[in-house]
């Protein structure tokens, strides 16, 4: 089995993993990264011929850093089967709205998109994958690829101490792709929640929290226990994650459904509201939080960042004014996690996606066995 690096090892964001048995490609997600412009360098690195020859794309969840290149993959030569869950591809919609052009979105539409659930097994080529529950969102899932005799774990975006969402475990494999979005950070998830807690208790006036639509959004709500917010055009998703009660812990759904049931409506040009505004997308480059955000930097008005804030975007702009506080949210492991991961599953090899190099290496001092200084184009057998 033959890995190739095409985004999101080395580096954050556009994450792209190529893989090759017996003759069989495949790719394991096609993201974008919305830290550069749009150009070479915001999606895969892949070539058309290489796209070609594909036989399939699996997207484990519908983040833009994981799907959102899923339409530039078919306008330049994909012509492969496409899997991911019911739920990632209801959400994959918004995301190529947001963040693909027109032409990029309108093929995805258009395209034949193969469902597959955690738990159940299926093939593509000599390839026998294996999917599971990651944690992180609604529709989320790892992966586990085996062909004779080895195995492959990548992980996607995990979240192994969710309140709200599960996680199945990870099987053992020979090479192992953790989610090392947080880098270093060993701070526990119930010590973030509670400092998130704390500032929006020092912040009565009401705050905005621009957030993912799915995943953090969910969590956020499950963590706030004063008023909070939504624009009207996140209610439905928002049910319906909530809905999909397969994807939660057991008994969050109904706590998740009064919460959303009470919560205040905000529209563009309406005063911001006495409550935590809950508006995607995270990083204020689409949907709602582009509006509520300008909002709020006008009126000086309190903003809570809690993930990934692209250089250049106006989430970014707003904390180096000093406009914005920024708390992280727990929905990426932290090193204790990842370190736990890795011991459990046991493999070999172990390579760092969604980080830099340098990170990788601060890393591979606690992972045994991690690899680090990975670049896309490099490539590894198992």
């Amino acid at each position: 089995m033959k890995l190739t690096i095409h985004g999101g090892v080395g580096e954050k964001g556009r994450t792209c993993i190529g893989v090759e048995e017996g003759g069989t490609r495949l790719l394991l997600d096609a993201g974008v990264d919305t830290s550069v412009p749009r150009g070479p360098s915001y999606y895969p690195a892949i070539s058309p011929s290489e796209l070609e020859r594909l036989d399939a794309i699996i997207v484990t969840h519908a983040h833009e850093d994981h799907v959102a290149a899923l339409g530039w993959c078919l306008a330049h030569g994909f012509m492969g089967r496409i899997l991911m869950t019911t739920e990632s591809a209801a959400e994959a919609d918004a995301t190529l709205a947001a963040y693909a052009t027109p032409q990029e979105h309108a093929l995805v539409r258009m395209a034949a998109i193969e469902t597959i659930a955690p738990g159940r097994e299926f093939a593509i080529g000599p390839l026998t994958i294996h999917t599971g529950r990651s944690g992180h969102v609604v529709g989320g899932v790892w992966c586990h690829l085996s062909a004779g005799g080895r195995g492959l774990v990548y992980c996607g975006d995990v979240v192994p101490a969710s309140p709200v969402f599960a996680m199945d475990p990870l099987p053992a494999s020979d090479l192992l792709l953790v989610d090392a979005s947080y880098g270093a950070d060993n701070v526990p998830a119930a010590e973030r929640g509670a400092a998130i807690t704390r500032w929006l208790d020092r912040h009565p006036q009401g705050s905005v929290l621009p957030t993912p639509l799915s995943g953090r959004s969910i969590e956020l709500i499950g963590l706030i226990g004063g008023p909070i917010a939504i624009h009207p055009s996140m209610r439905n998703a928002l049910a319906a994650q909530i809905a999909a009660s397969g994807w939660l812990k057991p008994g969050i759904a109904e706590v998740l459904s009064h919460r959303l049931a009470a919560a205040l409506l905000w529209e563009e040009g309406q005063p911001l509201p006495p409550a935590a505004l809950l508006c995607d997308d995270g990083m204020g480059l689409a949907g709602p939080s582009k509006a509520a955000l300008h909002q709020a930097e006008r009126a000086g008005h309190p903003v809570l960042l809690t993930g990934h804030i692209p250089k250049g975007s106006p989430a970014d702009a707003l904390r180096a004014a000093g406009k914005a506080d920024w708390l992280r949210f727990p929905t990426h492991p932290t090193l204790p996690e990842n370190a736990a991961i890795a011991a459990a599953n046991g493999a070999g090899r172990v390579l760092a996606h969604s980080c830099d190099a340098a990170t990788a290496r601060n890393l591979a001092a606690t992972i045994p066995r991690l690899v680090a200084d990975l670049k896309p184009g490099d490539k590894i057998e198992i």
